[in-house]
């Protein structure tokens, strides 16, 4: 029964409209169409229907009194008289052909003249007994009755005003265009409603790539502007903690540096021995470190987002690593473009780490980049031993090394994965690991268009 039940609510979610504007526009114009339907509805089965059918019944009771009169003398004289009479008092057109037959007509109603015809034949019945047909003519506007008559036909004609009240399509003409204002009414506000909704999600959408938004500020309902300005207020703590962190590396980079300056000074000095080689390795180490350590920290800096082809940026580092003597293959789809905001030091520094970190397990590397409608696709791949699948979340946290020795020749400090990850997210992506089609590593970076 709960499975029914979840397959019905996932079925009407899906007929649901995707975008809040169009739920809104729903939820205004649904009551409105329901009422004009109602409405419709009511004034048509009640009352449009029920003066319909009192005017038929006048009409019929004129018609049965002329058949009575007609069939009882059929005196020309009288007829002439009687037609005269109609025709001013009561606007019926009466004529009276002797000998002729009438066509009876099949009790197929269509067209606008279907109701005329309907309400006039059932009342007709009730107060005649004769064989008759109705014709109508809707374009020339009247109203044709045959009686066929012992002796001849009698052919009663009336105008369609008189079986007809056109009050029914200015109602439903008023019923309409009172709904279209409405509707357009609710189409402009609502879209004035949602157009600070969709700056602020822009503007989030923006900040979470890495770009500025300097101009955003709050507008719209209360509310809306609730979250605006809790927006801006995120914004500008993210921004200061940004560059207090920065301000504070600087300073710390600056600490660190200084004392490793002077004891290179000091191995300098030294006797050119097996004890000075090793302490100057020590020491150059150090400097690794620490540098891995404050450009982690560091992330990107104060570098301002540009307009990159990250196939040239590509090429770039693949031509840098093959100088080196590591074998890099790029492949790009050519009839794409691939221009992006973004950070190109950064951007090429988070590349230069995946390579690099391939470089160091495997004998080549495989950058492949092809793009959709919302994502650029990045798959870097090496054909080393790979990593475990249950490790693929460890290396990303900084210095952690699957290689358990603390040597930085074969293992490095851990921090490349970590820095790369850390750039991809600030400009809005994803990198994530998989196995590699030449059974080492695969690194997927996704990032949105």
């Amino acid at each position: 029964m709960s499975y029914v039940l979840s397959l019905k609510n996932w079925s009407l979610k899906k007929l649901l409209p995707r975008t809040l504007f169009a739920r809104s526009l729903l939820i205004l114009t649904a009551p409105i169409i329901l009422t004009l339907v109602i409405s419709i509805y009511i004034f048509f089965d009640g009352h449009w229907s029920k003066t319909a059918s009192k005017i038929a019944v006048g009409v019929a009771g004129e018609v049965a009194y002329i058949v009575d009169v007609v069939s009882e003398n059929k005196d020309p004289a009288l007829i002439q008289n009687l037609s005269d009479l109609t025709i001013k008092n009561l606007q019926l057109n009466l004529q009276y052909i002797e000998g002729g037959q009438i066509k009876l007509a099949p009790d197929n109603y269509v067209g606008r003249g279907q109701i005329i015809e309907k309400i006039l034949s059932h009342e007709l019945k009730k107060r005649i007994e004769n064989p008759y047909s109705i014709i109508v003519d809707v374009e020339e506007k009247w109203t044709q009755v045959q009686v066929q008559l012992e002796e001849g036909a009698l052919i009663i004609t009336s105008p369609q005003r008189r079986l007809f009240s056109s009050s029914g399509y200015a109602f439903l003409l008023w019923m309409v265009s009172i709904s279209s204002i409405l509707l357009i009414v609710a189409v402009l506000f609502m879209r004035n409603q949602i157009r600070p909704i969709k700056r602020l999600a822009v503007a989030a959408e923006r900040f979470g790539k890495g770009r500025d938004v300097p101009f955003f500020k709050p507008e719209g309902a209360r509310e809306v502007r609730a979250a605006a300005q809790s927006f801006i207020g995120m914004r500008d703590r993210i921004n200061k903690q940004i560059q207090q962190r920065t301000s504070m590396l600087a300073g710390v980079s600056h600490d660190l540096r200084t004392p490793l300056t002077r004891m290179k000074l000091q191995v300098e000095m030294l006797p050119d021995d097996e004890d000075r080689q090793a302490l100057k390795s020590d020491v150059e180490e150090m400097q690794r470190m620490i540098d891995a350590y404050l450009q982690f920290a560091k992330g990107d800096g104060n570098e301002e987002m540009e307009r990159v082809d990250l196939s040239h940026l590509l090429q770039g580092q693949q031509a840098l690593f093959e100088r080196d003597g590591f074998d890099v293959e790029l492949w790009v789809e050519t009839e794409k473009n691939f221009d992006l905001f973004l950070r190109p030091v950064a951007f090429n520094r988070c590349i230069g780490n995946i390579i690099s970190n391939a470089k160091k397990y495997a004998s080549k590397a495989r950058i492949t980049m092809s793009r959709d409608d919302e994502n650029i696709l990045i798959f870097i791949d090496d054909d080393g031993q790979g990593i475990d699948e249950a490790h693929y979340e460890d290396v990303f946290k900084p210095f952690y090394r699957e290689e358990k020795s603390r040597n930085s020749k074969t293992g490095g400090v851990g921090l490349g994965l970590p820095i790369a990850q850390d750039i991809i997210f600030a400009h809005g992506g994803e990198i994530n690991l998989d196995k590699s089609p030449q059974d080492g590593l695969r690194v997927v970076i996704q990032l949105p268009v």
